[in-house]
């Protein structure tokens, strides 16, 4: 008998965190919409066999994608980040709505759709109900939950909400994922080789100081300026670590490099969850803007997992 797959529809797919999480779970992409063209050559780049979907998700139709398992994506997060105005549905931005209308057209076997922790403060409770009760409509048990990136092996400090949304048969197999006993790298763990790569003498001081995962990273929005690390709290908690935030390098730092490097964006990728392997389109500006704005691999991978055993309990599934 062959292995279980379940296929998926992803909106908003940017550099393919999610995507490649839910890869990781069992799941074979149908299609996946984003905007950006960065993003898109990103995903192209690593899956040619991907189809990508290169528009505005406003403009999509999920009609010919009627009777897909899964309808997943990273919608906008700044009509709920605090860094913002927190503007929620009064936010152009604001594609939850695009969401349920998929939802509708497709009518998938589940819906998971991941966001800022911002979206559970109390000023949102309104529109949260408003979401589940539009998911209700259709047939689903919703559910919320916020979940750390570092109880899934992810060293970094990333609280991400998501939202699950069961077909309501189908509601009583599915559980949320439960943190990893064993704690993430360190930062220094985790980045030594790479901070070594050029043969730089304080790499193993270096690793010693680096001794705690890494704060969030902050993707930033594309209105602003250049890559750095985040506002200046976050660059204390960076300088805590031996690291400068306010940029990035191109490579690591040659041997007799002497004060705090900054980190490459294959270092931001990996603190993310990246595989080494995956590359990303575009300077280093738009590659850290991908980096910056993921979803963290691991922690779609858990999540999908508990969607896919969901959907394996009554056997609705396809083998390949």
């Amino acid at each position: 008998m062959g292995r279980v797959l379940f296929n998926s529809l992803e909106m908003c797919a940017g550099a393919g965190g999610q995507g490649l999480g839910l890869e990781m779970a069992g799941f074979d992409h149908r299609a996946l919409v984003e905007i950006e063209p960065a993003a898109c050559a990103t995903l192209r780049l690593n899956r040619p066999g991907w189809s990508v979907v290169e528009g505005d998700l406003r403009q999509f139709s999920g009609i010919p994608y009627k009777g897909v398992d899964l309808v997943a994506g990273g919608v906008p997060c700044p009509p709920f980040s605090k860094a913002g105005k927190q503007l929620g549905a009064g936010d152009e931005r604001d594609l939850f709505p695009e969401a349920i209308r998929l939802a509708d057209e497709c009518r998938p076997l589940a819906v998971m759709l991941e966001n800022v922790r911002g979206l559970l403060d109390g000023v949102f409770a309104d529109y949260r109900a408003w979401v589940e009760t539009q998911l209700k409509k259709l047939g689903y048990v919703p559910g919320w939950k916020l979940l750390n990136a570092s109880d899934f092996g992810v060293s970094q400090l990333r609280p991400r909400v998501v939202f699950v949304g069961i077909r309501q048969d189908l509601s009583e197999g599915f559980s949320w994922p439960e943190p990893q006993a064993e704690a993430p790298l360190t930062v220094g763990a985790l980045l030594h080789d790479l901070m070594a790569a050029n043969g730089w003498r304080g790499a193993d001081a270096w690793r010693e100081q680096a001794n705690a995962i890494a704060p969030t990273l902050v993707g930033g929005s594309k209105k602003h300026g250049g890559p750095d690390l985040g506002p200046t709290r976050a660059k204390r908690a960076w300088a805590a670590l031996g690291v400068d935030g306010m940029g990035l390098w191109d490579e690591a730092p040659p041997p007799g490099f002497s004060g705090m490097p900054r980190l490459t964006p294959r270092m931001t990728a990996r603190i993310q969850g990246f595989p080494d392997q995956w590359q990303f389109s575009g300077r280093k500006t738009a590659a850290y803007r991908q980096i910056g704005n993921a979803f963290p691999p691991p922690v779609a991978a858990a999540v999908g997992r508990q969607i896919h055993a969901a959907l394996s309990a009554k056997r609705i599934f396809r083998v390949a």
